[in-house]
């Protein structure tokens, strides 16, 4: 060109700052700075070659990245150690907020935990391990050990029962249906089959065979619950009692027909304490008095399963049990037929709620013991055994 001035080509350049010269030398990518100084408004990460992380090779075009950068134009950090194979490498982006898909308020997604909407500059960038199940700390290098309550733990208030985790699981028909309909409501769903999965402090899922829903007969309904959850591998739930109350609301502008049956069920891994009840349980009335006229409200027939950990393998807090809902046909398993449940399409009412926080704590090896990272087990001090050294070897 002019006065013998190249213009490159894009991508070639010479020098530090790719200004014209002979176009000798390949320029390497762009990407967002990590760190770099202000332009006159302030503004930071600006595009720096190979991200201000690396050094370029000008004969290739290629980002020689420094330890702990990787990517084109070293635009994203590696993970520690690689997650040691027992991990994934995830954004922070795509971090979630909680350990299962409905630990988070009422909002409710299919599989996935709750994440929020990460709109920083690192957003795609800064990454971290998130870990396998039994495995933990930042590069998944270390073997989880059993957790469980710490049995000289003093508990905040002596003089009240017990407390243990409490869930309770609400079935409401997307079918709007008045129960005078013999088709509406939670009637809809007889004979269907749906599961449940349950995650351990320890994260395993584990997920339950096909159950089928029944609200004609709670007491039975009940026991197909319990026992599913009692046959879950490796004892990952020792004892369990499971309660089941269904609420009918019809639609009328001249009275209110509110029944409510119960069914509850209490058993462990050994047949003890197996109990079955059958009876009236006071529901929630929904119906309102207008000019002595009585005024039902428009929500549909409901079950409530209420589940009460009470094994010695889940005490203290637990992940919340997620309602495996939807078709899963050939091929697939655990095969159900699914649930065609309200609150797929109504965000605002959510099918699963923790209703009483246990009392116990959950400790790793129960605070009696040390774990040992490379086989996963605990080594308990003198005085306590067990998977979790919850249990008291020695009286005073």
């Amino acid at each position: 060109m002019t006065d013998d001035v190249c213009n490159c080509y894009d991508n070639w350049g010479i020098g530090i700052h790719q200004d014209s010269g002979d176009c000798s030398e390949r320029k390497c990518p762009y990407e967002l700075a990590w760190v770099d100084t202000p332009d006159k408004v302030g503004a930071f990460h600006k595009y720096a070659e190979c991200a201000g992380r690396g050094i370029c090779d000008r004969g290739t075009g290629e980002c020689a990245c420094f330890d702990g950068y990787e990517g084109k134009g070293c635009q994203r950090t590696t993970c520690p150690n690689d997650c040691s194979g027992h991990g994934t490498c995830e954004y922070i982006e795509d971090m979630a907020f909680a350990a299962t898909w409905g630990d988070y308020s009422n909002q409710q997604f299919r599989t996935d935990a709750k994440t929020f909407d990460f709109n920083s500059w690192d957003a795609g960038k800064t990454r971290g391990c998130v870990c396998d199940a039994q495995y933990g700390d930042v590069d998944c290098s270390k073997r989880m050990c059993p957790y469980g309550n710490d049995v000289l733990d003093v508990r905040d208030v002596l003089t009240v029962a017990e407390k243990q985790q409490i869930q309770e699981l609400r079935f409401i028909s997307e079918n709007a249906s008045p129960i005078t309909d013999s088709t509406g409501g939670v009637t809809s769903l007889y004979g269907e089959t749906f599961a449940l999965t349950f995650k351990s402090r320890l994260n395993e899922t584990f997920t339950t065979i096909p159950i089928v829903f029944d609200d004609a007969d709670l007491p039975d309904f009940v026991n197909d619950i319990q026992l599913a959850l009692l046959n879950l591998p490796n004892r990952v739930i020792d004892g369990v009692s499971v309660s089941a109350y269904k609420e009918l609301t019809a639609l009328t502008t001249s009275g209110s027909l509110n029944q409510n049956n119960a069914a509850t069920s209490t058993s462990d891994h050994d047949g003890n304490g197996a109990q079955t009840k059958v009876g009236s349980a006071d529901g929630s009335k929904t119906v309102t008095e207008t000019d002595g006229n009585l005024v039902s409200s428009t929500m549909n027939d409901m079950v409530r399963v209420v589940i009460q950990f009470t094994g010695e393998a889940v005490q203290g807090p637990q992940h919340l049990i997620s309602v495996e809902d939807y078709e899963c046909s050939n091929g697939c398993t655990p095969k159900i037929t699914g649930l065609s449940l309200q609150y797929r399409h109504d965000h605002a009412t959510n099918n699963v709620t923790e209703t009483v926080l246990a009392d116990f704590n959950s400790y790793e090896c129960g605070r009696r013991g040390k774990c040992d990272y490379d086989s996963g087990l605990c080594e308990c001090f003198t005085g306590y055994s067990g998977d979790n050294c919850n249990t008291l070897t020695t009286l005073v």
